[in-house]
């Protein structure tokens, strides 16, 4: 089957690495530590994909801005000492290189800094897997179409031949919000009702699925 997409773009937390556990305990806990309100577990996990100062004033609205800066700091303390804790998920390395086609472009749309998304390449290893990156801190944060606008600029790929991968509603709406197609897996951080009524060309429950998907669709 000849391929339909000339860049597929892949969300990182919770689509890539098993880190939607670890990065809500992280919200948790720095929470405690400042004497807030502790979010819910899925409170916590809604937020995932943001930047963190979207992510911070949705959790925290209440805030000063000098406080709300001072939680994402405490935040950035225990995620960053634990962050290497974070597996790939099982048969993404597989994924990534069963994706490799001299004419087809991988890349990176992430809400973490640039540091983050760095750290976790080199936990993983899997950096050469992907020709751009585009993280939170380098533009617009998700929802908004910068990253994937800037994606296809660095590759000269229309938003028809180019597919967004992620397991939030953010990324969902960061594709609609960029004319481009999505698919939305439910193995991370939002559940299969939040990620439907966004209208991707499928959601999928694994890595085996979304494996089987692309080989079919992609």
């Amino acid at each position: 089957m000849a391929h339909r997409f000339d860049l597929i773009v892949f969300d990182w937390d919770g689509t890539v690495m098993d880190s939607t556990g670890l990065i809500a305990d992280c919200i948790q806990i720095a929470a405690r530590e400042m004497a807030l309100p502790v979010p819910s577990l899925d409170t916590a996990k809604s937020i995932i994909g943001l930047g963190i100062n979207d992510s911070v004033k949705r959790l925290f609205p209440q805030l000063s801005s000098a406080e709300q800066t001072q939680y994402a700091l405490t935040y950035r303390k225990h995620f960053v000492a634990r962050d290497h804790e974070a597996p790939l998920y099982e048969g993404i390395r597989e994924l990534l290189a069963d994706l490799a086609l001299p004419e087809r472009f991988l890349a990176v749309a992430t809400g973490k800094p640039r540091a983050g998304l760095e750290r976790a390449f080199g936990h993983t290893g899997i950096k050469p897997h992907f020709h751009y990156s585009r993280c939170a801190d380098e533009g617009f944060p998700k929802p908004h179409p910068d990253m994937l606008m800037k994606l296809m600029e660095f590759t000269s790929v229309a938003p028809e031949r180019t597919l967004m991968i992620g397991d939030t509603t953010h990324d969902l709406e960061l594709a609609h919000n960029a004319g481009v197609s999505a698919v939305g897996v439910t193995y991370g951080a939002h559940r299969r009702e939040h990620l439907e009524p966004h209208r991707p060309e499928a959601v999928v429950d694994s890595v085996a699925e979304l494996t089987a998907w692309l080989k079919n669709h992609a």
